[in-house]
This record gives structure tokens, sequence and C-alpha cells, in this order.
């Protein structure tokens, strides 16, 4: 699926695509009955189209995107960079339509994921939209994407009750974690106080470096955060993902989870406290199996105590 930028020639469209534009809108006969924003929905015509789409087309913030798959016109979609309200530091969607006759075949998802990632790429960390009151399908489609509702109030345009929606855009970061199990089924565990998640403990671990498999990712993390070199590491215990903020940046963490055995030590080496600290590390120690059931603080990944049984088990 291509997004293909509009622009209008001396304040208009080419025939041929304000034709496709007019198809498209027409087929959405049961929203513009909610919106009101035609004379009469089921007779849309190209000047009428037309003069919807010039104010979007006018604004040096706005972008009017299509989407074509296989060559026809799918969807179209407008955003705004900057909301007219000061106090409004994020982007917004102000409208995503997909032809009625292509809908259910995931093209809205793939345009809204296509719009976050050029979001994301710009720098911004949010984005917000709108919908109708009088419209729960709009409602339960942005919910389904992880939007979520964070305001009601009328919309500039008409004054039409809407419910606002947020989703924090957060960038996919890869990472790898082992789980060091002393001779006494003990585990060793890092303490973290994140600004988003707030206080929890993580195993030894991090992000992967470009071109780094898990593996060979968590057997380098291992020995950055505890100076241990002897250890490898053994059996996939698990993949989990989580959402945390690093170094301002929200991001949406994938991490593969390993087990291997080894001695009951401190972590140690000269770089280790300088290591600690870029990594946000307070503190560490070994938890038994009873005290990772009964800890009242969040452990990541959630039910290491479990997993830890079923694998041993």
């Amino acid at each position: 699926m291509l997004l293909e930028r509009l622009s209008s020639t001396d304040g208009s469209l080419p025939a041929e695509l304000l034709t496709e534009l007019t198809a498209l809108y027409a087929s959405h006969h049961e929203f513009h009955a909610l919106s009101g924003e035609f004379p009469d929905p089921d007779d849309i015509r190209p000047e009428q189209v037309a003069v919807a789409l010039a104010d979007d087309l006018a604004h040096p913030d706005a972008e009017v995107l299509l989407a074509r798959a296989e060559g026809r016109p799918v969807a179209i979609v407008i955003t705004l960079a900057h909301h007219p309200d000061p106090a409004d530091p994020d982007p917004w969607i102000g409208l995503l339509m997909v032809d009625a006759a292509e809908q259910g075949k995931g093209y809205g998802r793939r345009v809204a994921t296509l719009v976050e990632e050029r979001f994301r790429a710009a720098g911004r960390h949010a984005v917000r939209l709108a919908v109708l009151d009088n419209n729960p399908k709009g409602l339960a489609f942005w919910t389904a994407l992880g939007y979520e509702v964070v305001d009601h109030r009328p919309d500039r345009d008409l004054g039409r009750p809407c419910a606002v929606l947020r989703k924090v855009l957060r960038t996919p970061r890869q990472a790898a974690r082992v789980a060091v199990i002393d001779p006494e089924g003990s585990v060793l565990l890092f303490r973290y106080d994140n600004v988003e998640v707030g206080v929890h403990w993580a195993l030894p671990g991090g992000g992967l470096d470009p071109g780094e498999g898990p593996r060979e990712g968590a057997l380098r993390e291992l020995a950055e955060e505890t100076g241990w070199t002897d250890l490898k590491p053994g059996p996939l215990l698990c993949t989990w993902e989580h959402d945390f903020t690093r170094f301002d940046i929200p991001v949406r963490q994938h991490e593969h989870i390993y087990v291997t055995h080894g001695p009951h030590r401190e972590p140690t080496g000269p770089a280790l406290a300088a290591a600690h600290a870029a990594d946000g590390i307070l503190t560490w120690r070994w938890w038994s199996r009873q005290e990772l059931a009964e800890e009242a603080e969040p452990v990541w990944p959630p039910d290491l105590a479990r997993l830890l049984d079923e694998w041993e088990g």
C-alpha cells in the first residue's frame, strides 16, 4: 500500500483524481449522514468534495493523503501537524475514510499504522483524533487500535459533540534478558525506577545492538551488568512485550528471556557502577522462588516464579 500526498494545482485537483475521490466519499453515505458535512449524503458531487478538501490542501500544517492498493484508491486520510490550540502538543488525524466497498480487508488499520509511522519518524510521541459521539463504529475502530478517550468536547468547526482520543506512539525496541538460577533455585534481579511505570525488578539484560541476535545480545548484556563472562544463555524461557519510557522516549519493548544455571555470587567488575548508573539500575539481590511469588513490587516478566517452576518441572 502506498500513501500519496495530494496537492492542488492552481487551487484545484485534477479532474480524474477528483472523480476518484468523489466515488470514495460517496460510498460513505452512512458516515456523512452522521456528520452533516454534505447537504445530501446520497448525492455527493465533485464540486462539493473539492470544497471540502480545499482548506486542508491549502493549510501549511495539513496533509491530505490518498492510500492506493494495487493502483486503486482505497482510503483517504487527512492529518494536521499542529493543532490550533497551543496547549495541545500532539498532531491530529482529522479524517480517515476507507472506501465502503473495501472495508473489512484491513486497509483502515494499515493506513492508521502508516500515518503513525510518519508521525513517529518526524519525532512526534503521540497522536490525537476526534470521533463524533453518534459514531460508535468509529469509536470501536480507534479504541481497538490502542487509542484512549481523554476528553469530551464539541468540535471546532460545527460544534458537534465528540470524544477526543489519544495514542502514545511508542518506538519498537528489541531486547533480551537472562534468568540466572543459583543452586538453591534463587534468581538474580535488578531494581529500577522508571518515569512511566515506576519501581520494578527485572532480569539482567537490555536492548539489542544493530544486527545483533537475541541470544548474542543476552550474553553481552549479562556480562556488562554482572561482570560474569563464564555463563551462556540456556533455553528460551519466554517472550513478552511491555511499555515504558527510555530516555524520554515511549518504548514498546519485545524481549526474549533465556534461562541458565550459575553460582550464587555478587556482580563484580571495575566498570560495574558506571554500567548500572547508565542503565538506571538502583540495586540488585537474589530472590528465592517464594520471595518472588510474594513480592509486592512488580517483577518483569510477570509470573516469573511460575515460569521458572514450569521450566524446572
